[in-house]
């Protein structure tokens, strides 16, 4: 069993080799054990003792189902977190006595043993994929087993990568272990994607923050128990400058369009930088451009004609001054709900037009900062914040998911399974205690649809404040026009305004719009897709040979999953395929269409049984032609077990090298 560790055995960017010594007093680290997330420091304390009796199986944490607020503890019962103290505070005071600051690696057998305490004893297929989330164990799946010098050594191979968001960092990190030449192109100025392109007021998570990370970039010293978007921009920036990766990436620098040469088995890029177009031509190309990032305005008469400012969310202008102006949000979604009660205290009136109100679940914490036994032990106990993460990304392969499964014999259209129903009477009856002064707004902020039917939002009480402010109004009626001077709604009623505001989310649908895609067969991407955009895997798109799409179609969670654990699996297939074609001296790959309907199919099926796929249920999550074509309805497993075990010898062709055809 190792010791000790350096930082280039570990698959992780944040890895710290030494942490704060401990010099606090037995009262201080008593208080410190009360506060804390009792199943995180018990397994932070087995594995940097190697005590295993800090982690009896009487002890595991029962993770029941969440309904819609998670327990504390993991669900552990009184007696059981009282024992676990027990256990904690002699060890944590030889943590401090014996001066370990010093995370060690673990031999397979005790990580084993670790998870299992964590999971509860997972199957041999979740325990594999949680070690893709443990840092500690020194052969991770998920980092490249290979490199490029000694498969194809003296092969030309260059990849795009288009995009430098979350998803756009995960494949130039990969990229980079692997050995393979990559550019990437950023049309922005800085890379961080929608973190660096929304900046509006009250912008930040509606996850926890230790759950929004990379597995090999676990930062556990974040300021916010969820986190503005601010520090996740920082944390973009921070991968990129520790992962030494900025000197690959072009900013500035707009993708314009594409083109398959089936002659030398490239793709023909035209990037255009300061108005100057330039063509560029590599073996393969990688977009990450992801699903939200171009704006959606909705069209209304008259729009033109209005006298006042209007802007997206999502473009915000920090030039114009809301003081004392008459302000419109358009939409009542997640952008929506962190704007409205950042400025309703700086407007002169605001209206805010919804069309279906947003269900919203308990989080008192949502604007608080990271609790101190948190902080304090993420600092002083070594791995403790990943092992926190940990726990919380197992939480979060199945989340909610159960509530969202429907009932073919439910014959209600406010829910889809008596789970669901009991969900949704648990969240109005908070909705009830927001309104109690105001029943008769029940009708108005209680959703007609199903829970989880859209994404649930975070609700710490803001929302309802601000809509309770006298200068703040909600409109249900419709938006029917413009005019020079304001809003009018179906109702007839005139709505005075100096500035909208669209808070109405992004065409996620229009994967890679406008960037023209032409690939072998002479089509575009969008030619093809003709409205319904589909992906074997999210990912990879017949007769687009050598594209991989990261956070491509059907790869989004509603209820359930981890954003950076999907991003991962796709990369690591891209990886992989990229691996095949170099190992087997091809030229291209491409999904085959028969592999790509047979996913299709499977995934239709788990959407039509999930609460966002029913009927009655409006959401961007459905394309234009009424299929749920972002939205991935299984849990974390299926998608790793999907995107690890693919079979390139069936479902995929591989064309020679255009030199060999000759």
């Amino acid at each position: 069993m190792s010791e000790t560790s350096e930082v280039a055995q570990v698959d992780d960017v944040y890895w710290r080799d030494e942490y704060t010594p401990i010099t606090e007093d037995d009262a201080f680290l008593e208080r410190i054990v009360e506060e804390a997330d009792l199943p995180s420091l018990l397994t932070a304390l087995a594995a940097l003792t190697g005590d295993h009796t800090l982690i009896p199986a009487e002890l595991r944490p029962p993770l029941p189902p969440v309904d819609t607020t998670p327990p504390a503890n993991g669900g552990m019962s009184e007696v059981a977190q009282a024992r676990a103290r027990e256990l904690a505070l002699p060890a944590l005071k030889r943590v401090r006595d014996e001066g370990l600051t010093r995370p060690r690696l673990l031999e397979p057998e005790e990580a084993r043993a670790i998870v299992d305490f964590i999971t509860g004893g997972a199957s041999a297929e979740d325990a594999a994929l949680m070690m893709h989330e443990l840092d500690l164990v020194a052969e991770r799946p998920g980092t490249p087993t290979w490199h490029i010098d000694e498969v194809a050594p003296d092969r030309d191979f260059d990849v795009a990568v288009i995009g430098t968001g979350m998803s756009g960092i995960a494949a130039m990190y990969r990229l980079k272990q692997a050995g393979v030449r990559f550019v990437a192109f950023e049309k922005h100025p800085e890379v961080g994607g929608t973190w660096w392109a929304n900046t509006y007021p009250g912008v930040r998570l509606d996850t926890p923050t230790f759950g929004y990370s990379f597995s090999f970039a676990q930062r556990a010293d974040w300021p916010h128990a969820y986190a503005e978007g601010a520090e996740i921009e920082a944390y973009a920036l921070e991968i990129v400058d520790r992962a030494e990766l900025r000197e690959h990436i072009e900013l500035n620098t707009e993708v314009v369009s594409m083109t398959w040469d089936e002659a030398t088995a490239t793709w023909g890029l035209v990037v255009r930088r300061d108005g100057v177009e330039r063509r560029r031509r590599f073996h393969a190309v990688i977009a990450a451009t992801g699903q939200l990032e171009k704006p959606n305005v909705p069209e209304i008469p008259g729009q033109e004609d209005f006298r006042g400012v209007r802007m997206h969310s999502a473009r915000w202008d920090h030039d114009v001054d809301l003081t004392g102006k008459r302000v419109a949000v358009v939409g009542t979604g997640a952008s929506a709900y962190q704007i409205v009660p950042s400025i309703i205290d700086r407007v002169a009136h605001l209206d805010v037009f919804q069309r279906s109100g947003p269900w919203t679940v308990p989080a008192p914490n949502y604007h608080d900062r990271t609790p101190r036994a948190l902080a304090w032990l993420s600092d002083h106990v070594p791995h403790y914040g990943q092992w926190f993460r940990f726990q919380m990304f197992w939480s979060a392969r199945t989340g909610r998911l159960h509530t969202v499964v429907v009932d073919p014999e439910w014959d209600r259209t406010d829910s889809v399974s008596a789970t669901n129903l009991r969900v949704r009477e648990a969240l109005t009856a908070l909705m009830r205690e927001q309104w109690a002064d105001r029943p008769d707004m029940l009708d108005v902020v209680v959703p007609a649809y199903p829970p989880g039917g859209k994404r649930m939002l975070r609700d710490n009480g803001v929302w309802a404040d601000a809509l309770h402010r006298e200068h703040a109004e909600l409109v249900t009626s419709p938006i029917r026009m413009f005019t020079p001077e304001g809003i009018v709604t179906a109702d007839g009623e005139q709505h005075p305004v100096d500035i909208v505001i669209y808070a109405t989310g992004f065409k996620a649908s229009d994967y890679l719009d406008p960037i023209v895609v032409t690939g072998s067969r002479g089509r575009t991407l969008e030619q093809h897709w003709n409205g319904d955009a589909t992906a074997w895997a999210g990912v990879a798109v017949p007769g687009f040979p050598n594209l991989f799409l990261i956070q491509g179609p059907n790869t989004n969670y509603v209820v359930h999953g981890q954003f950076h654990f999907m991003i991962e699996c796709g990369v690591g297939f891209t990886v992989e395929a990229i691996h095949q074609l170099l190992r087997r001296g091809a030229g291209s790959l491409e999904v085959e269409q028969e592999a790509l309907d047979r996913l299709v199919a499977w995934i239709d099926r788990g959407n039509a049984e999930r609460a966002w796929g029913q009927p009655q249920v409006r959401t961007w999550y459905k394309n234009s032609r009424g299929r749920v074509s972002q939205v991935w309805p299984y849990s974390h497993l299926e998608y790793w077990t999907l995107t690890r075990g693919a079979d390139f010898d069936t479902d995929f062709l591989l064309r020679p090298r255009p030199e060999a055809r000759r």
